[in-house]
């Protein structure tokens, strides 16, 4: 069926298209053919209809331009009037002999209703139309059109720099721009042409006083010389039929006038004639009461009708009494719509933020089983200033602001565990147990109270749960019982550790980047970004936090980047310069009390892992290549070695060659994480060293 329309649609438009031009023919054929009196009487009731269809269009139109086919519509129109005057000056002359209805019923019933049989007021009815028409309604019109039509040229080049300017400002796109040139041109198109029509109603006035003169002395002549007529009979008879047809011809002629000053006229005014001109009528109410005073006086004064002037005061006295009320109710409504719309707005916006919100995923979650969210429910307040304690200690050690901690109650988490998450994704989960306390013992004996052995959260070491009425005791064997609240803080602080590369934004890198002085945010804009991207910064900051190495001093490490950058352009590569540059700070945070104690790589390693390095073209290590079974026997040595050291509870690091430390941390931080492994240039000067042994 829609392909069927589809294919019908451009014939419609091609008969339209064919029927439009017979019109214009058959009105063009009226001016040299003979037509009947039937179908000049269909002809003037045509021009008629027309041209109140025209004047209703005018009236209801919202601003000009939706009527800008007036011009085209008054010529056709203009057209069809002079080819039905000419029309019916042949009938006049020709037949006028027959009487009043030789041209037809409708120019006998204008002949006789608007004259009342009498021609003399049919002359007066006509000089006062073509007055009407062409010194008061088309003349001004005219003016209108013309000076629209000059001051529209005149504005074009500062509507069309506006436009620009409001394009090139990102305040409308390409589509709008063309759309507000395409409506410019019209406008000025429109006036340019109602300039011109305008000059149609007016040539017309001319001739159709030309028209009627011709056919009041020719019909005279004619029927006086070819009908034997009486002189007085022949001027009755032809000056009716031509003032009849003259009425005929400038009534439709008035009205299409009308329409055309209407349209002109309208200006900037928005909206149809009925709102622009009631509507401002009506706004003033005090206008009202004042003229309907007025009217009240004349109704009173000696010799002044009462009724006429006494109604039209009453009538007004009521519309303005009855317009503020109908303003307030229309204002109230338009409030009232507008609180709507406001409230409805409010709840689409709450129902996107939750839909928004619910996509947003905490950066640190620690989500709490039921029964452990009741017990601590009187501890919120001491445990969010502990946390704000950690989070400022986290501050200090590493140069940056991690996340705030978002406890929840979550109903997936059994009643007495609790899950830590970064970024939604759960890291790590275990248990507590509310009313008991916890001892680490690590390698140690077990306290003489009873308790279950667990492994501690944190670190993994041997711990025993004991009740807390026995706490007392326990500290008399020099134990130090934890409370469940510290087991957790102390859990979440190591498991922000191990993730502090994913706790770094690029918001943070951009706020840490703010807050350096001048000097060092001009040499960040030097080398940012057309050495290095900011995420490439971050990236070399991240691959620091993931081993530990705080970027407080990052000015330090902005130096060393803008060393280094010239010559790689590989994060590692950035990194490992970097962590040259911050040696001093490095072995500070491992050493205690100034010494550095060490556990170095045994020749062995150090060989088979020279061995299997792999580089390219430049030199440069680009891959290790090593027999797996040699990692796993390295892992297995590394870890007995670094155990035996743990047991001490004191600091120290892995020390290897340069090339292959980020081979050995790859393969040490999935054993212990928390063992920093540095290069034998790591070393910073003055730094006492305390060798622990060899893996080997």
């Amino acid at each position: 069926m829609a392909a069927a329309v589809e294919a019908l649609a451009p014939e419609s438009k091609v008969r339209r298209d064919v029927w439009f031009a017979i019109g214009i023919i058959a009105i063009l054929a009226v001016l040299f053919l003979p037509v009947p009196a039937m179908l000049i009487d269909i002809g003037l009731a045509l021009s008629i209809a027309f041209s109140v269809l025209i004047l209703m269009v005018a009236l209801w139109i919202r601003k000009p331009l939706e009527f800008s086919s007036f011009p085209t519509i008054l010529l056709i129109a203009t057209l069809l009037r002079l080819a039905l005057g000419i029309a019916t000056t042949r009938l006049i002359l020709s037949n006028g002999d027959a009487g009043v209805d030789a041209a037809g019923h409708v120019i006998q019933g204008f002949s006789q209703f608007v004259m009342g049989g009498d021609f003399v007021i049919g002359l007066v009815v006509f000089a006062i139309l073509i007055t009407v028409n062409f010194l008061v309604i088309t003349k001004g019109a005219t003016r209108i059109a013309e000076v629209g039509a000059r001051f529209t040229l005149d504005a074009i080049p500062g509507k069309q720099m506006a436009i620009d300017a409001d394009l090139s400002a990102g305040l409308i796109d390409e589509k709008e721009a063309q759309r507000r040139r395409q409506e410019m041109e019209e406008e000025s198109a429109f006036f340019g042409s109602m300039d011109g029509a305008s000059k149609f109603v007016r040539g017309e006035a001319v001739a159709s006083l030309i028209v009627i003169a011709v056919n009041i002395f020719g019909g005279i002549i004619i029927g006086v010389t070819r009908h034997g007529l009486p002189l007085a009979k022949a001027a009755d008879v032809f000056t009716k039929l031509s003032v009849g047809d003259g009425l005929v011809a400038q009534i439709p002629a008035l009205i299409v006038s009308l329409a055309a000053g209407l349209l002109v006229s309208k200006g900037g005014t928005k909206g149809t004639a009925e709102q622009a001109i009631v509507g401002q009528l009506g706004a003033y109410p005090r206008a009202l009461f004042v003229s309907a005073g007025m009217m009240g006086v004349f109704a009173i004064m000696p010799g002044m009708p009462f009724v006429p002037f006494a109604l039209l005061g009453a009538l007004m006295s009521t519309i303005a009494y009855l317009i503020p009320r109908r303003i307030a109710d229309a204002q109230s409504k338009v409030e009232a719509e507008a609180q709507a719309r406001e409230e409805q707005r409010l709840l689409e916006s709450r129902e996107s933020e939750a839909v928004k919100e619910s996509l947003k995923t905490a950066e640190i979650e620690l989500r709490l089983g039921k029964h452990l969210a009741v017990q601590i429910q009187g501890a919120r307040q001491e445990l969010a200033h502990r946390v704000g304690r950690m989070r400022r200690k986290f501050a200090q050690q590493y140069g940056f602001v991690v996340p705030d901690i978002k406890l929840v109650e979550a109903n997936t988490v059994p009643s007495k565990n609790y899950e830590i998450a970064i970024h939604g994704t759960v890291v790590a989960a275990q248990q507590v147990r509310p009313g008991e306390m916890l001892i680490v013992v690590g390698d140690g004996p077990l306290p003489t109270i009873a308790g279950e052995e667990v492994r501690e959260p944190a670190f993994g070491m041997r711990a025993v749960w004991v009740p807390e009425a026995y706490a007392p005791e326990a500290r008399r064997e020099g134990f130090s019982p934890i409370d469940c609240n510290s087991v957790m803080l102390t859990h979440v602080s190591e498991v922000i550790r191990n993730n502090l590369p994913q706790l770094l934004s690029y918001k943070d890198l951009r706020m840490l980047i703010d807050r350096l002085d001048p000097e060092y945010r001009r040499l960040v804009d030097d080398i940012c970004p057309s050495q290095i991207s900011y995420s490439g910064l971050q990236a070399v900051l991240k691959l620091l936090l993931a081993e530990r190495v705080s970027i407080r001093n990052l000015h330090l490490i902005i130096e060393a980047i803008a060393e280094i950058v010239p010559h790689a352009r590989r994060a590692e590569q950035i990194a490992e310069h970097v962590r040259l540059r911050v040696a001093q700070q490095i072995c500070g945070d491992i050493a205690e009390n100034g010494v550095l104690s060490v556990l170095r790589l045994g020749s062995r390693w150090d060989l088979s892992f020279h061995q299997a390095l792999k580089r390219d073209a430049k030199g440069d290590v680009a891959e290790i290549d090593m027999d797996p079974r040699l990692i796993e026997q390295f892992g297995v040595e590394a870890a007995e070695a670094i155990r035996a050291h743990m047991k001490t509870s004191h600091k120290f690091a892995l020390v290897t060659a340069p090339e292959v430390r980020g081979y050995v941390r790859m393969i040490i931080e999935r054993l212990f994480p928390t063992i920093p492994v540095l290069s034998h240039v790591e070393i910073a000067r003055g730094v006492e060293i305390k060798s622990l042994g060899t893996i080997s």
